[in-house]
Order: structure tokens, then C-alpha cells, then sequence
């Protein structure tokens, strides 16, 4: 199978390991990697990106700079990947991994260019715009599109790293300007804000296959979340506070043995292999669902229900400033 796959936080740990299998397994794809920083001497992680490349000289391999952190940057970027797909320079779309990610816990809120708040914007809001934008660009009998989920993004399970659960507030708004964190739950607020914009990754995969359902045109497009599982040596793990950062090493030390007992931990080359097989991989054609790793489980309830499906849509479609003729997507 030929066609472009469109992966955002290209030069990340899940990343990594997702484009070593996928340049493997799927030679003849084309790949676009984004990264906001492009530059190897300016970004060790880009560096480290093109090295790997440097390993499969055959390629059809293109950096392209995305900053999710600001929405002209994904809206010019889309352009420009869906003037090349109509013009023929690039195969129509594959798949769009909707990878890139970013979370504030100890250092407190942070926020986009756009006003926004940093970790909803980059995991979802940008996303969400891509995703609209290119809809048009995909293969459309066959296109995936795969939302990244975790198992912090459960309303109704405890996580022990955080007192707080992730949710909707009443008012969205607080979702993308939020109110101060009172100073003792800086750290479990920011952790709450995460496990939020996976739910909203989760609730969007969910939703969008009902709207493409009801559009002739995209009805061949499936969307599906996949949570790829605790990444114990994965370079995030670095913004967890001490006694999480510690877990995780002992996990990582123990990794040659839990990855045969558990899926909640996983190597980030089992993970990145994981990550190909449903986004292009021929057996999951046509899935949809929520996954862990590539075994099909329930997503939390709320991202089932078509009022916060709504909800969280009519909200982001406003926060992007999103106009009707920038997506081809039958009443969107």
C-alpha cells in the first residue's frame, strides 16, 4: 500500500519508535514528520530524528516544521500539504497520527501564542484543526485517523499520580483559559489538564466516526484513540515530579520482564510497532474503537455520549476560529 503518513511530534520517544517500524515494515509509504523545531543543531531530539532517517537512505522522508502552539502555523501548514496532495507531489493520505504532546505539572500553567492553554492546544485544539483541515487530502476509501489516548484520560478511575480526575468543566472555557491553580494542587491540576485533553482526544476519535459515517464522500475514513501504554524510558517521564520519576526507572529496570505480564507498561519499540499496526496495518482496516497497544477495550463513558460530544466540538470549532469552507466535512 502507497499513500503519505502524516505523524506530528515527529522527534518524540513514541515517535521514534513508531518511524523505525514504519520505515521496517512499510518501505514504500511516504512520511511526513513534523516537529517544531527542525533544526539538528538547535533540537538534540530532531538530531536524533535524522539519524535514525540516516538509517533508510531510501526513503521518501520529509521534516516539515509544525507549531501546534500557535493555530496559523497549522492552518498554513495544512495548506501547503493539501496544495502538494491536489497537485500529485505527495499520495494522497494514509494517516494522520495525531501524536505531539505537551503537559505543565510542577512548573504550573503555561500558555500558546494564540492565549491558549499550552496542554489542551497542543494535544487537542491544534489537532482538531489539522484534522478538518486535511480531511479533503486522505485516502478515502481507506484513510485512518488515530488520536493518541491514555489511561489517564478515565473520569472514573483513580490514577495514584494524581488526587484529581479528569472531566468537561460546565464552563468550556476554563478548558483553554483557565482559572489559577490554588498553590497546593499546582502539580495535580496540571496533571487533571492532561488526562482532560487525552479525554478530549478520546471523545473527538469517537465522535468523528459518526460524523464521517454520515458523509458519502469521507464514510471510508475510520478514526480510532490508542493509548500506547506506560512509556517508562520515554524522555516525558522527565516532567513528572521525584517519587513518579523514580517509579518509573525501577519500571524501566523491570521493562525485560513486565512486558510479558503487562500491556500497562510498554518499550517504546513494542509501542511504536503497536502504533503502525492501527494506522496502517492491513487488520485493522476499517476499525474503530479505543485501543491499548492493538487490543480493543472500553473508552471512558463520557466520551461515548453525543451531548459532550457536541459540546466539546462546537467549542473547539469557536476556539479555532474555524470556517465552514476550511473543511470538507458535510455539516461540520
Amino acid at each position: 500500500m502507497e499513500g503519505t503518513v502524516l505523524i506530528t511530534g515527529a522527534n518524540g520517544s513514541l515517535a521514534l519508535g513508531f518511524i523505525q517500524a514504519l520505515l521496517s515494515l512499510h518501505p514504500q509509504m511516504t512520511l511526513i514528520a513534523t516537529v517544531r523545531n527542525p533544526s539538528p543543531d538547535h533540537d538534540r531530539n530532531t538530531a536524533k530524528l535524522l539519524n535514525l532517517i540516516a538509517g533508510y537512505p531510501k526513503a521518501n522522508f520529509h521534516l516539515e516544521a509544525l507549531d501546534l502552539g500557535n493555530l496559523s502555523s497549522v492552518r498554513s501548514f495544512a495548506d501547503q500539504v493539501a496544495d502538494k496532495i491536489s497537485s500529485k507531489k505527495l499520495p494522497s493520505i494514509s494517516a494522520i497520527i495525531c501524536n505531539a504532546a505537551t503537559f505543565s505539572f510542577e512548573a504550573g500553567q503555561a500558555f500558546t501564542t494564540d492565549g491558549f492553554e499550552a496542554t489542551f492546544q497542543v494535544c487537542h485544539l491544534s489537532h482538531y484543526l489539522l484534522i478538518l483541515k486535511l480531511l479533503g487530502s486522505m485516502n478515502k476509501t481507506s484513510g485512518r485517523i488515530v488520536l493518541l489516548g491514555s489511561v489517564t484520560h478515565y473520569p472514573e478511575k483513580p490514577n495514584p499520580l494524581c488526587s484529581l480526575r479528569p472531566g468537561f468543566p460546565k464552563n468550556m472555557d476554563d478548558l483553554v483559559r483557565p482559572p489559577p491553580d490554588p498553590a497546593n494542587l499546582v502539580h495535580d491540576k496540571g496533571f487533571q489538564r492532561y488526562g482532560t485533553a487525552k479525554l478530549a482526544n478520546v471523545t473527538l476519535a469517537m465522535d468523528l466516526n459518526r460524523r464521517l459515517k454520515e458523509d458519502d464522500h469521507l464514510s471510508g475514513i475510520t478514526a480510532l484513540a490508542m493509548d500506547p501504554g506506560g512509556l517508562p524510558s520515554s524522555r516525558a517521564q522527565a516532567g513528572q515530579k521525584r517519587s513518579a520519576r523514580w517509579l518509573f526507572r525501577v519500571v524501566e529496570f523491570l521493562m525485560p520482564v513486565l512486558k510479558y505480564m503487562t500491556t500497562m507498561f510498554r518499550t517504546l519499540d513494542d509501542a511504536g510497532r503497536d502504533l503502525v499496526a492501527v494506522s496502517v496495518g492491513d487488520e485493522f482496516r476499517g476499525k474503530l474503537g479505543y485501543f491499548i497497544g492493538t487490543k480493543e477495550v472500553a473508552p471512558a463513558a463520557i466520551s461515548e455520549d453525543r451531548e459532550a460530544q457536541e459540546k466539546l466540538w462546537e467549542n473547539c470549532w469557536r476556539w479555532a476560529g474555524m470556517r465552514t469552507e476550511e473543511t470538507v466535512l458535510l455539516n461540520a
